[in-house]
C-alpha cells in the first residue's frame, strides 16, 4: 500500500526545509541543560505556547499575577497544555479519543452545552478518521510533514465548531513529540504562527484548497514555525542555564 503523504516530499523545497526544521529542533535538545533532561525548558515552552495559540484565536495572552485565568480561550489552552504528557499515549493510538479529550478540555468554558463537549460534528466523520489512519501509523514521512498535515487538516475541517484553532495546535505539538522531531516538547512553533498570524492565516487556507502550491506554501511556513520555534527554545534553555 502506498504511502499517502510520500508525495509531498517531491514538492519544491519541501524536503529541504523538513531536514532544517529537524536539524534545528534536534540542536536545541543537545544544549546542556536539555540533554540533563530539560523539564524547565518544557514546562516553559508548553505554557508559552499555549499563551500563543490562546491569542491567535483572540484571547488576552497574559497570564493575572495572581495566576487566576479568566479569559475561557486562554483558560482551555492551559488545560490542554497541562494535559499534553498524559494524552500523549493515547494519541498514539486512538487520535480520536485524544481529540475528544482536548475539545472538553479546550472548550468547557465556550459551550453552554456541556454534552456537545468532545463530540465531533458527524459530516468530519470520514476526513478524521483518515486523519486518524495517517496518527497511527498509514505514513512514514519525516515528523514535519506529519505535524503540517494533521494542523492544516484539523484548520481546515474545524471538527467541534469551538476550540478548534487551539485544538489544531496543540494535536500539532502532540504529533511533533510522537513522532521523534520534538520528543521532549521543547519547542515554540506557536509564538511564530502568533507573530506572523496574517501569514499563518493565509497558508492555513491555502493547504484549505488542496491545491499542490497551497499544501507546498504551509508546510514550508510550518516548517519556517519551527525553526523559529527552536530559536525560541534555544533562548529559554539560555535563561534556564
Amino acid at each position: 500500500m502506498s504511502d499517502p503523504l510520500a508525495p509531498l516530499l517531491d514538492l519544491e523545497g519541501v524536503a529541504e526545509a523538513v531536514k532544517k526544521a529537524q536539524d534545528a529542533v534536534f540542536a536545541v535538545h543537545r544544549l546542556p541543560v536539555n540533554l540533563r533532561g530539560g523539564s524547565a525548558t518544557a514546562a516553559e515552552a508548553s505554557v508559552r505556547g499555549a499563551r500563543a495559540s490562546a491569542a491567535l484565536d483572540g484571547a488576552d495572552p497574559e497570564i493575572p499575577a495572581d495566576a487566576e485565568v479568566k479569559d475561557p480561550i486562554l483558560a482551555g489552552a492551559l488545560r490542554v497544555a497541562e494535559a499534553s504528557e498524559s494524552l500523549l499515549p493515547t494519541w498514539r493510538r486512538a487520535p480520536r479519543q485524544a481529540l475528544a479529550r482536548m475539545h472538553v478540555l479546550a472548550a468547557a468554558d465556550l459551550v453552554d452545552d456541556q454534552d456537545a463537549l468532545g463530540r465531533p460534528d458527524p459530516a468530519a466523520g470520514t476526513r478524521l478518521d483518515l486523519l486518524t489512519q495517517l496518527v497511527t501509523g498509514a505514513t512514514s514521512v519525516p515528523g514535519p510533514v506529519l505535524t503540517a498535515v494533521v494542523h492544516g487538516e484539523l484548520l481546515s475541517l474545524r471538527p467541534f465548531g469551538t476550540a478548534d484553532g487551539v485544538l489544531a495546535r496543540a494535536a500539532a505539538r502532540l504529533t511533533m513529540t510522537a513522532t521523534g522531531v520534538d520528543p521532549k516538547g521543547l519547542s515554540v512553533p506557536e509564538v511564530a504562527f502568533f507573530r506572523r498570524a496574517a501569514r499563518y492565516q493565509e497558508a492555513a487556507a491555502a493547504f484549505a484548497t488542496g491545491s499542490p502550491d497551497g499544501v507546498r506554501s504551509w508546510l514550508l511556513f510550518v516548517c519556517e514555525a519551527l525553526e523559529a520555534g527552536a530559536r525560541e527554545a534555544k533562548s529559554i534553555a539560555d535563561a534556564a542555564g
